[in-house]
């Protein structure tokens, strides 16, 4: 007679055991219209400029991002957003280039609506962090401290002009108190009701946002810890989160997204409205530094990430690989 009691009860690995089989009970799969391509767009150049700290990545033309929103369309892509690099020249203290009806974010909004209409889902980083001589995302006190409320009125101005260009989603990113409020309320008086807010509701102080600031061309000036949150902080989060909903958040985002994988969670356990997160400047250029000098599988890492990124809860990704990953998925 056969003895069964020394062998396991159950294995686990009969569903690991072929390609096949792993791709059939997979719990999570990434698609295409998870991906969302965060794009630069640069004033006064005719030719691409690469970004150095972020191999891969460059500052657009008009022109070449309009190839790129195409590109994205083709690969099926849910949306791109829009950031905006004006020249330094324009910059001042209350960052007006980024209210001008013809500042660079403005005039690539309608370019790329000109292109792909509403097959790209077209958002816009809505921040003065860009336009500012300081480098701060909102305007400076007598004292130089960001002053949060004359902050919220260059925001909703920002809103209107940004509307006004064509954009579907804003995405407001300063971590200014009220700015999802003021910045509905905006939209609401101006005519564009159908105007969604991705709100940037849980947005880390963190030292992974290096190779972003060389992507706009950053002119900052100390740290923005005053306004962005505190990484040891975990319970603020879900105060934002709830913050942002009561003054009327079409959907919500935490970034960065990889060394905050917890907040994530918990955030998408608590909202019946699309969670966003971004996988930001820092997490992709590690993986391509290190992918570079051979120490890990690029594409099996960039795929692991996601996929860790949308098994902690978010449906929709901010990343710098959203086409490459689109056309191999």
């Amino acid at each position: 007679m056969t003895e069964y009691g020394s062998f396991p009860g159950a294995r686990p690995r009969r569903l690991r055991t072929t390609p096949a089989m792993r791709r059939m009970v997979a719990e999570t799969r990434l698609h295409p219209a998870d991906l969302i391509l965060p794009a630069f767009v640069r004033e006064g150049i005719t030719e691409p400029i690469p970004i150095q700290a972020m191999p891969g990545v460059v500052q657009h033309t008009l022109d070449t991002l309009r190839k790129a929103a195409v590109e994205a369309v083709d690969a099926g892509v849910a949306g791109i957003m829009l950031f905006g690099v004006p020249e330094d020249a324009k910059k001042d203290g209350a960052g007006t280039a980024g209210t001008d009806p013809d500042g660079i974010l403005q005039v690539a909004i309608r370019a790329v609506k000109e292109e792909v209409g509403d097959e790209l889902v077209i958002m816009s980083d809505l921040c003065l962090d860009e336009y500012t001589d300081h480098g701060h995302c909102g305007v400076l006190d007598a004292e130089g401290r960001v002053d949060n409320d004359a902050t919220l009125e260059r925001y909703a101005e920002m809103a209107q002009v940004q509307a006004d260009a064509g954009v579907h989603v804003v995405g407001p990113s300063g971590m200014m108190d009220g700015q999802v409020g003021v910045i509905r309320d905006a939209l609401d008086q101006t005519g564009h009701e159908d105007v969604s807010i991705l709100a940037y509701t849980a947005k880390y102080s963190s030292a992974f946002y290096g190779p972003f600031r060389e992507a706009v061309g950053s002119s900052l000036r100390g740290d923005r810890k005053t306004y962005q949150q505190d990484p040891a902080n975990s319970r603020e989060s879900l105060r934002e989160l709830a913050l942002d909903l009561a003054e009327g958040a079409d959907m919500v985002m935490v970034k960065p997204a990889g060394p905050y994988l917890d907040i994530l969670a918990k955030v998408a356990e608590s909202v019946d409205v699309p969670v966003a997160a971004y996988q930001i400047s820092g997490e992709y250029a590690m993986i391509e530094a290190a992918a570079e000098k051979g120490w890990i599988e690029r594409d099996r890492a960039i795929l692991e990430t996601l996929t860790g990124i949308k098994r902690a809860g978010a449906h929709m990704i901010l990343t710098y690989w959203a086409t490459e990953v689109a056309k191999g998925l």
